[in-house]
């Protein structure tokens, strides 16, 4: 007779991202997840396998449920300039307000930490930047069809330096960054990229 799950597998890898997202691979021990959880060892390892085998289902679910769908929101959105500017707003009101306020971004998170070694977290962790620049760089290119951009900015470079920007929101938000001087921070950022200034 096959093993019958008692649990929900997708519920559970829910709560198990939430846990790494916040405390951290190196923070987080197994039995930590078994009380997040309510799912004995043994289930978890016969279903996920190890730790590092959760934490790297973790970080897929991240990218894959929380992270490309604001990218593809961003890189099919026609308005262009406008667009990346509310990417940004709603970037620093994530991170600095609400249910997960100083967690910063799992994978911004998984960049600086010990983990990010690993190769199968590297893959991830990249494949992020690609999206994340990508996304920025198609908004980028509309903006300057649309005429939004100053003379003489590169959409590819300048896509480069917003991605930077958006990983620098996520560290400094979970280290207690002040919201309205990301906000500051991001329109500057702008305001270099469409030769106008910001108030």
């Amino acid at each position: 007779m096959p093993d019958i799950k008692h649990f929900d597998p997708d519920a559970t890898l829910e709560t198990v991202e939430k846990l790494f997202w916040q405390q951290g691979m190196a923070s987080t021990g197994i039995q930590d997840i078994v009380t997040a959880t309510g799912v004995g060892r043994s289930s978890l390892y016969a279903t996920f396998g190890g730790k590092r085998d959760l934490y790297l289902a973790a970080l897929r679910r991240y990218l894959e449920q929380r992270s490309q769908p604001m990218f593809g929101r961003l890189a099919d959105d026609a308005r262009g300039l406008p667009a990346i500017s509310e990417f940004f707003d709603a970037l620093i009101a994530a991170r600095c307000t609400g249910e997960y306020a100083r967690w910063g971004c799992m994978v911004s998170n998984a960049h600086a930490g010990a983990e990010s070694g690993d190769p199968g977290v590297r893959e991830i962790v990249d494949r992020h930047h690609d999206r994340l620049r990508d996304a920025l760089r198609a908004a980028l290119l509309t903006a300057g069809a649309s005429g939004q951009l100053a003379p003489g900015v590169d959409p590819v470079a300048s896509a480069d330096v917003l991605a930077l920007l958006a990983y620098g929101v996520n560290l400094r938000s979970r280290a207690g960054a002040d919201a309205h001087q990301l906000q500051k921070t991001a329109a500057a950022a702008l305001a270099a990229v469409t030769g106008r200034t910001h108030a």
